[in-house]
């Protein structure tokens, strides 16, 4: 009887979270929902003053735009290019500094690990004007190099933070153990310890891979006059016009520019999850 009574009165909680997860979870998916929805539409559709959350004859015209646009493989290139550089190399720079922050004892250790958080909390837009002249002094503007190296170090904080827990949770008796077996501290560190903290890389990775490929600010600031060093997001701006904009071609472009990021979330969800869980746990 008293369990029935519990669950009679836990039943309705459950039901409201669940809802209020649903609702949740609808609001989140509505504007990629119509984002695809209306790059589907044709343009009499989308320029109409009642619009529908449906569409009864779906075009390809969005699309064909976008594809026909003159540099457009180009700049998806681009965006995969410094996408997937910024992810290997934040992950193994970090790799390498939280181990060395969590395992080592060296002076002002504490010191940088506040730094790290300090650095979190400066805006990018107030160190946008200090990087471009940082990367004219270096001959970096209109590359691709002036879009990776910003990435890399604005994903580094985080990521080695992050990773500090999963370092830290790995036992030291475990690298005792390895020497005493004859491992060297290299092989322990990328046979043992590396695969032990890779859902925690994996768990970072998919932070800097997002923030890089929908990065419109640095590509916007330090690709000038170069148009071939463009990334993904700049082709957007092609639909974007004084007189009216191809609301069309801006979803279709914007559909385009999400299925990386899906494709990138699908195969990595399992590590994902686990290595927030271990975030967590932490």
């Amino acid at each position: 009887m008293n369990a029935l009574r519990t669950l009679g009165v836990r039943r309705p909680g459950r039901l409201a979270a669940e809802a209020a997860a649903l609702l949740v979870a609808a609001a989140t998916a509505f504007p990629l929902y119509w984002m695809v929805l209306s790059a589907f539409k044709p343009a009499g559709e989308i320029q109409s003053t009642n619009p529908r959350p449906w569409t009864l004859s779906p075009s390809l015209d969005s699309f064909r735009r976008v594809f026909e646009q003159q540099d457009f493989g180009r700049y998806f290139l681009n965006s995969l290019i410094v996408a997937v550089t910024v992810v290997l190399a934040s992950a193994l720079i970090a790799f390498l500094a939280a181990t060395a922050v969590t395992r080592f004892r060296f002076r002002f250790r504490t010191t940088l690990l506040i730094m790290f958080l300090v650095a979190q909390m400066v805006p990018v837009e107030a160190l946008t004007i200090p990087m471009f002249f940082l990367m004219r002094d270096f001959g970096q503007l209109n590359t691709l190099g002036s879009l990776i190296l910003p990435h890399i170090a604005f994903s580094l904080p985080f990521a080695i933070w992050m990773l500090r827990g999963f370092v830290r949770a790995v036992p030291e008796a475990l690298e005792e153990q390895a020497q005493i077996d004859g491992a060297s501290r290299t092989r322990f560190l990328w046979q043992i310890l590396f695969p032990l903290v890779f859902p925690g890389l994996v768990a970072t990775s998919v932070f800097s891979f997002i923030s890089t490929w929908n990065d419109f600010l640095f590509a916007k600031s330090f690709i000038i006059s170069d148009t071939s060093q463009s990334t993904l997001p700049m082709a957007l701006l092609v639909f974007f016009k004084p007189d009216e904009n191809d609301w069309g071609g801006i979803m279709a472009g914007s559909t385009v520019m999400t299925v990386p990021v899906l494709v990138f979330f699908v195969l990595v969800q399992r590590r994902l999850v686990s290595g927030l869980g271990g975030a967590v746990k932490d």
